[in-house]
């Protein structure tokens, strides 16, 4: 033992041989101490059964944005703008509802397993939570997120207020695959027509093959149970899937020959192409990225001066390879640095120095999956998939700082 770490451990007070355990002195008196803020003068509040954020951060939020005719159809953005880290916080996960909300009593619901099985199934909650439980850190995507950018002229909303139909979040549940081998598959299966217990009645058909991969019911959301807006008592959760087929409030998977071709797969959540046609099961979700500070809104507030610049990336596809970031509108571009850990088919947070000279300046991300598929620009991708289209707009996000330091969104 050097004679540092002697002297360290007779100033810890820390008895031979066993730990240290010790109470701090409480002052009865609530004496004024020269020098204190008031605030640390004075006991704090009592304990809370569940936390709440700050009071001063109470215009972290979801913004909503509902049908006035029907207010439980609509959608909640996630303020991608405020928050930093990989990790949704379960009160702001973005929400998309089409009849609301319902109230499920979880000892009343029931999930089953039926179609072409051999062995029909029937699940109560308690019957799930004694299965292995598997956790998988993944991104959920609306199909509909950033769609205003389809539009002629660029929309002046914050980035989470405009691109934020999209969260990350840990998931703890069953692997359907479990449940389906207990099911017994009939070889002419190869569909499955998930339906939740919402007001209306949701459905979507789901290739067979993706069940048995991936998917999993989820119970859990970081660490907690579910809450109502994200399918409590039980979700599917389908990795690197579009958002409208991860069916909350699941209480049935029936197995098909064919797709149930419903209203959603049909009417809504199609891609209409440039020659007319309607594009079905556009399921993977495109690689995409976006900076999230500096952005539209924000005032840079030193003229010059020294910013790090920091987004979002993500894929369907599996794992981010590289993002890389440009400061002149495309006409040069340079490799971001990766928080890790680099997770499959999960936001990565990327991060670059940036010298602002105060000009103006066109800021703009660009990923690259490991499967080498590359973001588009927006060019790229109206060409491809036209202008009258509505769901899956991947492109390069582009925010102008103009002399004064304020964002603009852009096309560029």
């Amino acid at each position: 033992m050097t004679l540092r770490r002697r002297n360290f451990l007779k100033n810890s007070l820390l008895p031979s041989g066993g730990a240290m355990i010790f109470s701090l002195p409480f002052r009865a008196d609530s004496q004024a101490v020269p020098g204190l803020p008031a605030s640390m003068q004075q006991p704090g509040k009592p304990f809370s059964n569940y936390g709440q954020p700050s009071e001063y951060e109470k215009t972290v939020i979801r913004w909503i944005s509902a049908n006035a005719e029907v207010p439980g159809n609509g959608v909640s953005w996630s303020p991608l703008h405020e928050l930093a880290g990989t990790i949704t916080p379960n009160g702001l996960h973005f929400e998309r509802h089409h009849n609301g909300v319902p109230e499920i009593d979880p000892k009343q619901h029931e999930f089953v397993i039926s179609g072409l099985v051999e062995r029909p199934l029937q699940f109560s909650v308690m019957d799930l939570l004694r299965y292995p439980m598997h956790s998988r850190i993944c991104f959920i995507e609306c199909g509909g997120n950033s769609n205003t950018s389809w539009r002629t002229e660029p929309v002046q909303s914050a980035a989470g207020y405009t691109h934020g139909l999209v969260s990350n979040a840990e998931w703890t549940g069953v692997p359907v695959k479990l449940l389906l081998k207990e099911a017994g598959v009939k070889s002419e299966a190869k569909w499955v027509v998930a339906e939740g217990a919402d007001g209306a009645s949701l459905n979507l058909s789901i290739p067979l093959e993706k069940l048995l991969d991936d998917a999993f019911i989820a119970l859990y959301q970081n660490g907690e149970r579910l809450r109502p807006e994200n399918g409590y008592p039980m979700r599917l959760i389908l990795p690197g899937w579009e958002g409208i087929t991860q069916v909350k409030w699941l209480r049935q998977l029936l197995l098909v020959e064919t797709p149930a071709q419903s209203r959603d797969e049909t009417a809504q959540y199609t891609e209409l192409m440039p020659d007319g046609k309607a594009q079905q099961f556009s399921f993977i979700m495109q690689p995409k990225s976006i900076i999230t500070s500096p952005s539209v809104g924000m005032v840079l507030p030193d003229n010059p001066g020294i910013y790090q610049i920091s987004g979002l990336a993500w894929s369907g596809f599996g794992k981010v390879a590289k993002v890389e970031v440009s400061c002149d509108g495309g006409e040069s571009w340079q490799e971001a640095s990766l928080q890790t850990p680099v997770l499959d088919k999960a936001f990565t947070r990327f991060t670059i120095g940036w010298q602002w000279n105060g000009e103006t300046a066109i800021l703009q991300s660009r990923v690259t999956d490991e499967a080498g598929n590359i973001q588009p620009s927006r060019e790229m991708l109206v060409t491809e998939k036209g202008k009258h289209n509505f769901f899956h707009y991947n492109a390069i996000i582009s925010w102008e700082v103009d002399p004064s330091g304020e964002i603009f969104h852009v096309y560029a």
